[in-house]
């Protein structure tokens, strides 16, 4: 099992690469045709909503005790499987674009 510290730095890791493709899809969006802006954005709303769930367990993650860490860590596991598929379901639809 991981130390709190090397989970969190995969966490640091994961969360980096995911906002790399958020920004390029921001770019994206930005010269969309109309219609195609509306989808990016709906995109983008539910990557970001996911992105600051998963940031705020990684929070609590780095501030619980180092027993209590262990048992956080379940929920932050959930909190980015959530973020992961809602990564995969925007990469497939910003890049068959």
């Amino acid at each position: 099992m991981k130390t709190r510290d090397e989970y969190v730095a995969t966490l640091k890791t994961r969360l980096d690469d995911w906002n790399a493709d958020v920004t390029k899809w921001e770019a994206k969006a930005k010269v969309a045709t109309t219609d195609m802006k509306k989808r990016y954005a709906q995109q983008l709303e539910e990557v970001r909503a996911r992105r600051e769930e998963a940031m705020y367990q990684m929070k609590l993650l780095q501030d619980a005790s180092a027993v209590a860490w262990s048992e956080l860590s379940s929920g932050a596991d959930g909190a980015w499987d959530r973020m992961q598929a809602a990564m995969v379901q925007a990469r497939s639809h910003f890049e068959k674009q």
